[in-house]
């Protein structure tokens, strides 16, 4: 049994700290204190500085220490006994555990490989391991090797499961309810990243990390709205996730909200690269806007129009949904709601150890804030003057 020492071990004063402005006061408190007991300045058994005398020395909320502290008490080193203060572990975290990656558009889908960066990055993961499969070529080959890689999960007892709902093929539902009920029947905690796999609204009984995708089909509606378009048009492919549906949601609600009310449904489903459908969502809003349900449509969109010889933004303004790091590349730079991919990596790390911790927790929306980023494809060059002064500028 560890044996606890009365007095507080000291930490060097503030002009000893290796303090980069550019990183939160709970993350440097966090390092600080862990480098110290990893190099044994701070030993088994030490008591740590109460709360107050931590916040005096980082110059830092209570609250802020508090977290940093519990963030060591969660990996293990560290123990808080009421009355008696919080105490060194030892130097080593507690055993890691293994989660699975079943992300089927991994290498498919921009998006996915920033939320894994996020994961490895965050500092709840470093007693963790990330295991996932080969990376797939095509939307088929990766609905095939999903499946197969549930029974190598099985087999390797990870600890639980971050699972992204495959998309964009018919059989997609059936797959990804099968997957679900393979893992909830061996127990093993699923965090959904992005989106669920039941069609919105309904909700799985799993938590769920990623944007607030109505808000973000209303913030790219609302965004043409405030520049005078009013014939707008979404666009989406074809066996889409239910993300799509909630964006479409979010679309209708803002032309709700500034009084246009189509006279033809607005929302198109299939390929921006059919060119016999693009022209017919050129003759109904042309003079108008189009509202992607992502930034590859709004690319493949734009290609397709390009090639018919469509000015744009003149013609046709376009918005996407993702902000992906070619977005600004493109030959007309996209104006889109960009998502923060390794946050969402980072909050499905931090959501999977507090479902081990407590999984009698209801299943919870962890939700990233997005955020506008306008460039040429909107026309915002085309408003007036006080249209423009209105909008928020690119990052």
């Amino acid at each position: 049994m560890t044996r606890f020492r009365k007095s507080s071990a000291s930490l060097p004063p503030p002009t000893e700290l290796a303090a980069d402005q550019r990183v939160s006061k709970h993350r440097r408190i966090y390092d600080h204190l862990l480098a110290a007991i990893q190099s044994g300045q701070l030993k088994p058994g030490d008591r740590l500085p109460s709360e107050a005398e931590l916040g005096e020395l980082f110059s830092a909320s209570r609250i802020t220490v508090a977290k940093a502290v519990l963030d060591l008490q969660r990996l293990g080193y560290v123990t808080r006994r009421p009355g008696a203060g919080t105490h060194v572990q030892g130097p080593a975290p507690i055993p890691g555990r293994t989660f699975g990656l079943l992300i089927p558009e991994l290498g498919l889908t921009e998006i996915f490989e920033p939320i894994c960066r996020g994961m490895m990055r965050t500092p709840f993961a470093r007693p963790d391991t990330l295991l996932w499969g080969n990376t797939a070529s095509t939307i088929r080959e990766a609905a095939r090797d999903a499946e197969q890689l549930v029974d190598s999960f099985l087999a390797q007892k990870v600890s639980g499961i971050f699972f992204a709902p495959l998309e964009l093929v018919p059989e997609k539902d059936q797959v990804n309810r099968r997957i679900a009920r393979t893992f909830e029947r061996a127990q093993i905690p699923l965090v959904l990243l992005d989106r669920d796999f039941l069609p919105y609204p309904e909700r799985s009984p799993h938590d769920l990390v990623g944007i607030d995708n109505r808000r973000a089909g209303f913030l790219a509606t609302a965004h043409l709205l405030s520049l005078g378009v009013r014939n707008l048009g979404f666009l989406s492919a074809d066996f889409s996730a239910n993300t799509v549906d909630a964006r479409i949601t979010g679309f209708y609600e803002a032309l709700r909200s500034h009084g246009v009310a189509p006279t033809h449904d607005p929302v198109w489903h299939g390929s921006p690269d059919d060119e016999s459908l693009v022209r017919c969502i050129l003759e109904r809003h042309r003079s108008g806007g189009i509202v992607c349900a992502n930034d590859v449509t709004a690319a493949h969109l734009m290609r397709t129009m390009l090639a018919l010889g469509v000015r744009l933004p003149e013609e046709v303004r376009v918005v996407g949904i993702d902000d992906l790091r070619w977005a600004s590349l493109l030959p007309v730079p996209l104006t889109t709601v960009h998502q923060d991919c390794a946050a969402i990596g980072m909050a499905a790390m931090a959501t999977m150890l507090s479902r081990l911790d407590h999984p009698e927790l209801p299943p919870r929306d962890v939700l990233i804030p997005t955020r506008l980023v306008v460039r040429q494809s909107c026309g915002t060059h085309l408003a007036s003057p006080a249209a423009s002064r209105s909008l928020i500028p690119d990052h």
